[in-house]
Parts: structure tokens; C-alpha cells; sequence
């Protein structure tokens, strides 16, 4: 070899005698098998951790698998080290599984089915800058993924992996990676630890277990409901039944109920207090429907189906068709020359209401817009932080905490955790401010609403218009 080479080991039975020695050897002039596991140290200061063929099905392990125990040990003898950051590159044959979740995608790798569930610890654990592997035989480079909690953990380097195909394929996928690397032991401390403009949440961490919460009963000082609900038990327009037996089906669509409200919900579908006009859209697990007061004509709110308090409550599937009518809602209101802001205010209210706001494009910028809510939560002493893109909020916000959450439609996110008292129309006092739409007087939802037929043709003319962009009529 013109230049030294280093190499894993058998990954299958048929290889093992081209490694005679476990622990590592060199195999001809200036290629050196690294050995079962380890760190290899350059000169420089680069480390380099190592780990040699595929994950053992059955024990004992064969001779070209690595264990449980192999893992742990590579493990402990790096994490024991004193202010331990992590290591700069990571070798493995096997993808760790799911390095896939929250990242672009991975063509035809399946990562919830593939890959090693033990080298995805490794990698979680070592945090390694570049993590390289190439068992599946096809090229993949993952957007890099954040190695801390946003706004609960100090902040740490990313990870970038890389998968290469196989050597010389006929299809000609990318097998080789050149790149320049400053070991880790060398850099400024802020420059490591910058953050890219795509970096993603890590794959690897463990989701929230999903639990009923007990909801409180409503406050003295809860907020007067400010929209309502559709009757559920009247079968009208494209209204899907809730229960699978007209649908066809053995199974109900929603696999887990939510938690029941301890009292009056104005919110919930069920409520004997729902007002059926001003419901816009109705799909399996949520549905929009105009507020009631709201700041524009077209002032909607995203709500779910069952009793959920906050968006980091919702179920997977809830969270999906969440996702599913702001896309479609910022669609629709980009073909009206406008831009949306939504806000969600998880304080002193049971059930989660998403506020969505559409500004005329030309009125303001999304800078205009974090500007002026940043600037009236200095006034009022409220930190109010931005999340980077491609966040998850669940990461930020534990189930059953008092927060203050903005979105654009750009996907930029402001953050606020109450700790105390929280104006309870922060947010349209933001929006209705001279600096967005200079009407102040609309601050206060009861200044604004209208009477009962007027409430309806809004909601008719908004279900007209949107019926275009409305994923529940074709699914």
C-alpha cells in the first residue's frame, strides 16, 4: 500500500483467517488490522475509536462478532477518562439502527430494521465527530445530528455519519470520503461545539414514554374558551365515523385513547357547550376551526380529536396530522400572498389549542416577527429563546411543564419555560402590536367577537377557499 491503511476486521466466517491475530496485527507493509476493539491514538492528537465485525445473534459469539460485553468495555475505558468530550472518529462495520430517525433519507436502507442496536449506544455514548461505517453497501451521509438537549444541556460538537458502498460497485456509489480533521484536543472550544445551519436531533435518543396524565380541574383564572367544537354525533359532510365499524374496519383508526377531561372541556368534541359552526376541517385525529374573536377572518386553530393538554402529550400519530395541517395551512396561505405565525400557550388551560395567525407577506419578515416578539418579552422580562432548526420540542419541553412555544412557517421556533405568572394574551398582544398588525385593540379575544351569523359565513367562505389545500377530503 503507497500509504499506511488501517482496517477492520471479519465481518463473516469465510475471512477470519486473513486476521490472525484478535487483538490486532499487521497484515503486509503499511496496512494494519486495528484489532477486536479499541482507540488508536495518531501523533497528532486524533483518536480514533474502533470497532471490529457484526453484532453477535447467539452466545458464545462467534469469532467475527462483537458482543454485549465488548461494547461496555470500549465504552468504559474511554468514558472513564477525565472530562471525557468524545472521540473524533468512530469505525464500524454495521449502521447503528435507527441513525435514520430525524434525518434525510436513507434510499433503500431501512434503519428501523437494519443495523446494530449496540453500535447505535457506542455511538451515542463516544459522540464521535465522524462515525463511518459501510456493511450495507451503499453510500449515505446523514445530516449532522446535535450530541445535547437544546436548552437543558450545555452545548456539545455534532456527528456526522457516513456510510460508503463497497469498493469498485458496478453502480458506481461513492466508496471513498477525503476530508481534513483537527483532532478535537486542538480546537477552541466554541468553534468545536458550533452548531451547522442543518443539524438535526439525535437519532438515538430514547422517546418519551407516553403516559395518561391526570388533568387538573379548570383555574379560577383558566381563559374563557375561545372556539368550539364540531358534534361529532352528527354525521355531516366528509366527517369520518369514530368508531371502525362503519368505516369497514375491525380496528379503531386512533390505537390509544387520550386521557379524559376531570370536568367541563370546552375543547373536546364530546362537550354539550361546542358551537358546530365554526368547525373548517375535520381529519381522523385533529381539525381546524376559526377562533372565536379572532384577530383576522382567517385566524384558525389546530386541535386535537381527544384530550390532550400540550403538544409534547400528543401521540405519534396526533403529531403527524398536526404536521400534516400546517403544511397545509401555510400552502394555503402562501397562495394568499400571506405567512402564518402559530403560537401555543401551555399554561392555565386543559386542552392544546394552536393558534394560527396568517401576516401578509408583505407587512413583515420572519425577522420582523421574532423581533417583535423577542423585543415584548424583554419589556416584560420573559426570556424567550430561539430553538435551532429541525428541534423537537418534545426536547425541550417535558410533558406537564408551563411553556410559551411560537412557530413560523419558515420552521423557526421561539421558546419560553413559565416559571411563574405568564400574561395570558402574550401572544395576540405581540401580533396585534403596531410593529405586526397595528391594531391593539384586537389584543383581547372578547373585543372582537362577532355574532353568531357572521361567525358562520367566515367559517363557509374559509372552508370554500381552503378546500383546495384540505388533506381530510381526499384521504
Amino acid at each position: 500500500a503507497p500509504i499506511p491503511t488501517y482496517v477492520l476486521g471479519a465481518n463473516n466466517p469465510d475471512t477470519l483467517s486473513y486476521f490472525p491475530d484478535v487483538s490486532g496485527c499487521e497484515l503486509a507493509e503499511n496496512i494494519t488490522y486495528l484489532g477486536r476493539r479499541g482507540v488508536y491514538s495518531g501523533c497528532s492528537g486524533l483518536q480514533i475509536a474502533y470497532l471490529s465485525g457484526t453484532e453477535a445473534q447467539q452466545q458464545p459469539e462467534p469469532a467475527h462478532c462483537f458482543s454485549t460485553k465488548d461494547v461496555t468495555e470500549l465504552k468504559t475505558s474511554l468514558l472513564a477518562a477525565p472530562n471525557f468530550r468524545g472521540v473524533d472518529i468512530l469505525l464500524t462495520s454495521p449502521w447503528p439502527r435507527d441513525v435514520g430517525t430525524f434525518a434525510n433519507s436513507t434510499g433503500e436502507i431501512d434503519t428501523k430494521k437494519c443495523g446494530s442496536k449496540l453500535v447505535a449506544d457506542l455511538a451515542a455514548s463516544l459522540k464521535p465527530r465522524y462515525h463511518f461505517a459501510a456493511l450495507e453497501k451503499a453510500y449515505y451521509e446523514r445530516l449532522p445530528y446535535r450530541n445535547h438537549m437544546v436548552l437543558q444541556e450545555t452545548p456539545q460538537h455534532v456527528t456526522r455519519f457516513i456510510a460508503l458502498a463497497d469498493v469498485g460497485n458496478t453502480s458506481k456509489k461513492k466508496y471513498l470520503y477525503a476530508f481534513s480533521i483537527v483532532p478535537m484536543s486542538s480546537m477552541d472550544p466554541a468553534e468545536l461545539v458550533k452548531q451547522p445551519q442543518d443539524v438535526t436531533e439525535n437519532p438515538y435518543r430514547k422517546l418519551r414514554k407516553e403516559a395518561p396524565k391526570s388533568k387538573a380541574p379548570l383555574s379560577a383564572e383558566e381563559e374563557p374558551a375561545c372556539q368550539f367544537f364540531f358534534d361529532l354525533n352528527k354525521h355531516q359532510g366528509k366527517k369520518r365515523p369514530s368508531d371502525g365499524k362503519e368505516r369497514g374496519d375491525s380496528q379503531p383508526k386512533q390505537a390509544k385513547k387520550p386521557p379524559q377531561p376531570t370536568g367541563p372541556c370546552w375543547f373536546c368534541l364530546a362537550s354539550p357547550e361546542v358551537e358546530k359552526h365554526l368547525v373548517v376541517s375535520i381529519g381522523t385525529h385533529c381539525y381546524l376551526a376559526l377562533a372565536k374573536g379572532g384577530l383576522s377572518p382567517d385566524h384558525v386553530l389546530i386541535l386535537p380529536v381527544g384530550h390532550y393538554q400540550s403538544v409534547v402529550d400528543l401521540s405519534s400519530e396526533v403529531l403527524e396530522e398536526v404536521t400534516k395541517y400546517k403544511a397545509a395551512l401555510k400552502e394555503f396561505f402562501r397562495s394568499k400572498g400571506k405567512r402564518y405565525v402559530l403560537f401555543e400557550r401551555n399554561y392555565r388551560s386543559q386542552h392544546l389549542q394552536l393558534q394560527v395567525i396568517p401576516l401578509p407577506l408583505d407587512l413583515c419578515t420572519s425577522e420582523d416577527i421574532k423581533e417583535a416578539f423577542v423585543t415584548q418579552a424583554q419589556e416584560q422580562q420573559i426570556e424567550l429563546l430561539e430553538i435551532p432548526e429541525h428541534s423537537d420540542l418534545a426536547q425541550v419541553a417535558q410533558p406537564g411543564m408551563p411553556y410559551f412555544y411560537v412557530e413560523l412557517d419558515t420552521g423557526e421556533k421561539l421558546f419560553h419555560r413559565i416559571r411563574g405568572r405568564f400574561p395570558l394574551q402574550f401572544g395576540r398582544c405581540v401580533l396585534a402590536s403596531e410593529a405586526l398588525l397595528a391594531q391593539p385593540q384586537r389584543a383581547d379575544w372578547r373585543q372582537c367577537a362577532a355574532q353568531r351569523p357572521e361567525e358562520a359565513a367566515q367559517a363557509r367562505a374559509f372552508r370554500r377557499d381552503f378546500e383546495p389545500f384540505d388533506f381530510s377530503l381526499r384521504d
